[in-house]
C-alpha cells in the first residue's frame, strides 16, 4: 500500500549565514563538527540534529524500513524568522524553497515539497507562494500558528489566504513560537502544553475570524493532529452557543461544522486519541504524519495508524488517500514506471 508521510521536516546541510550578513543573531546558523550537527540562535545552542535531517537518501532508506514511500517535506519552524525584516527573511525562504524543489526533482517518487514564506510581509509572502507553486512545482506552503502579533484572522493576512485559495495551494499550519515560553520554561512545557494550544489558537482564529467561511476552497491541514482543537471542540462549541456576543462576532456558523473541511495529520502519540480524532472528524480528514525526524515525532512511521487495525479501505484513506486530496496530486505520480 502507498504510504505518504505528510509531516516530515528537512533542512539543507548548510544555508546562508544571515546572522553574520545582517548583524542579526536571531537568524539560526548550523555548525558541523566531529559528526555533530548543531543549530545555534542568538549565540546559544538551540538544537542538535542528525544526518537524517538533511541527507535525502538516508531519509528515504529510513522510511523504506517502515514501508513508507513518500515524505512531504517542510522546513523547521525555527527558520520561519517571522520577526525579521521581510526582505531579509525572504532571502532565507527562497533558499529553502529552492532546496526543497531540487530534492523533488531528484527524488520525484519519494519527496513532495511544500514551501515557506515570510508571512510578516504578506505581499512578499504571496509572491513567494506563487513562485513555489507556479515555478518550483511545490504543492503549497507551511505557515506558523500565528505571526508575531497577528493571529491567523488578522486582516493583513486575508490577501495571503485569498491567494492560496486562488492558487490551489495546500496550506500546512505548524505550531511555532509557542505560548508560555516565558511563563512555563521548565519541563519542556512549551512543547508539551503550548504546542497543542497553538494549533487550537490557529484553528479558532480561522473559524471565528471568518477566513474559512469566506474561502471555502482553502485546503488547510493542521499538524500534530490539530493540537488541542479537535479534543476541546465540545468546549469551543459550548462557548460559541453560550456567549455568541464574545465568540460569534465575525462568523455565526457553528465551529463544529468546519471539522469536515479541515485536514489533520495523525501525529497524536496515542491510539485512543487517534481513534477519537477519527470519530470526530472522519477518516477522510486525517492523514499519516510523523514530525520526522525529531524526538516528539512518531518514531516508527505509520505505527499509530496500524495499531488501530482498520479495514483496508480506511487504512488506505489514512495512509495516502487524504494526503493526495489535500495536496491535489495523482496517485500515479508515485507508482513505479513500467519498463519495456
Amino acid at each position: 500500500m502507498l504510504k505518504i508521510d505528510t509531516h516530515a521536516h528537512i533542512l539543507p546541510r548548510d544555508w546562508p549565514n544571515l546572522a553574520e550578513k545582517y548583524g542579526e543573531p536571531r537568524f539560526p546558523v548550523m555548525t558541523h563538527s566531529a559528526g555533530r550537527h548543531r543549530i545555534y540562535r542568538e549565540g546559544k545552542f538551540f538544537r542538535q540534529v542528525w544526518e537524517s535531517a538533511f541527507d535525502a537518501e538516508a531519509r528515504i532508506a529510513d522510511y523504506a524500513a517502515h514501508g513508507v514511500d513518500v515524505q512531504v517535506v517542510s522546513t523547521v519552524p525555527v527558520l520561519f524568522s517571522y520577526w525579521a525584516r521581510g526582505n531579509q527573511a525572504l532571502e532565507l525562504h527562497r533558499f529553502l524553497n529552492d532546496h526543497a524543489a531540487g530534492l523533488c526533482r531528484e527524488y520525484p517518487r519519494h519527496i513532495v515539497g511544500i514551501g515557506t514564506v515570510p508571512l510578516q510581509s504578506p505581499t512578499l509572502a504571496i509572491q513567494e507562494m506563487e513562485r513555489c507553486v507556479d515555478q518550483l512545482g511545490l504543492a503549497g506552503v507551511q505557515i506558523g500558528s500565528h505571526c508575531n502579533q497577528w493571529n491567523l484572522d488578522a486582516p493583513e493576512l486575508l490577501p495571503f489566504f485569498e491567494a492560496a485559495a486562488d492558487l490551489g495551494a495546500a496550506i500546512m499550519i505548524h505550531p511555532w513560537d509557542m505560548m508560555g515560553r516565558d511563563t512555563m520554561p521548565d519541563y519542556w512545557l512549551p512543547w508539551l502544553v503550548g504546542m497543542p494550544a497553538e494549533q487550537s489558537r490557529a484553528a479558532c482564529s480561522l473559524i471565528f475570524g471568518g477566513v474559512l467561511e469566506r474561502l471555502p476552497k482553502l485546503r488547510v491541514m493542521f499538524a500534530h493532529g490539530g493540537g488541542s482543537f479537535p479534543f476541546t471542540i465540545g468546549r469551543i462549541e459550548h462557548g460559541f452557543k453560550m456567549r455568541p456576543d464574545l465568540v460569534a462576532k465575525n462568523n455565526a456558523r457553528n465551529p463544529r461544522e468546519y471539522l469536515s473541511r479541515l485536514y489533520f495529520d495523525s501525529c497524536v502519540h496515542d491510539p485512543q486519541a487517534l481513534a477519537y480524532l477519527l470519530d470526530v472528524v472522519g477518516h477522510d480528514r486525517v492523514m499519516l504524519g510523523t514530525d520526522y525526524p525529531f524526538p516528539l515525532g512518531e518514531q516508527e512511521p505509520g505505527s499509530g495508524i496500524e495499531a488501530l487495525e482498520l479495514d483496508a479501505s480506511a487504512n488506505a484513506r489514512l495512509m495516502h488517500g487524504t494526503a493526495l486530496e489535500w495536496l491535489d496530486l495523482p496517485k500515479a505520480r508515485f507508482e513505479p514506471k513500467a519498463t519495456a
